[in-house]
């Protein structure tokens, strides 16, 4: 397994709409290694979630771990939102905007069609922090970040603090 580089705001490449992944290829060899390293790339982060696009792969499918232990890895592929319901307001991080957080409001439950890693195909309805989650990555598959949420200025602030952190670390 390979940890792989993430992609962080304002990198162009996180607003490309990821492409439909093929059934016959979820269960080939590249494909599952691909997994793996994205759950070793996000329990390193350390993340409860990450998408394909994060990671330069434009590809429509992410990883999610919500558990406490990190023992109940998820997959989604192609996933698909069919209902939601209610709403609920979540303070949400990215590992593609380290350290920032903001409260974003999202459908408090959904319903989500996908394929999961052995290309089955699944439906799960769900809410709480796994709905968040869902719906946070699926955002990143079509080209959306949670600072996109965020009023211009509000956003144009994390730029500037991302920015700022780079240039401390270099």
């Amino acid at each position: 397994m390979a940890l792989l580089p993430i992609l962080e705001f304002p990198d162009p490449r996180l607003r490309t709409k990821a492409a439909q992944v093929d059934p016959a290829q979820v269960a080939t060899p590249g494909f599952q290694r691909l997994l793996d390293d994205m759950f070793e790339t996000m329990y390193a982060a350390p993340g409860i979630g990450l998408a394909a696009t994060q990671v330069d792969r434009h590809l429509r499918f992410m990883v999610i771990d919500v558990s406490e232990g990190k023992d109940a890895p998820m997959v989604f592929v192609n996933p698909q939102i069919t209902a939601r319901d209610g709403e609920q307001v979540y303070q949400e991080g990215c590992l593609s905007v380290p350290g920032i957080f903001a409260d974003v409001a999202r459908a408090g439950t959904i319903t989500v069609c996908f394929l999961d890693r052995e290309g089955r195909e699944r439906e799960l309805t769900t809410d709480g922090l796994l709905a968040v989650c869902i719906q946070h990555e699926i955002d990143h598959l079509e080209g959306k970040l949670f600072v996109d949420y965020l009023s211009p200025l509000k956003r144009e602030m994390v730029r500037k603090k991302l920015a700022k952190q780079r240039k401390h670390a270099a």
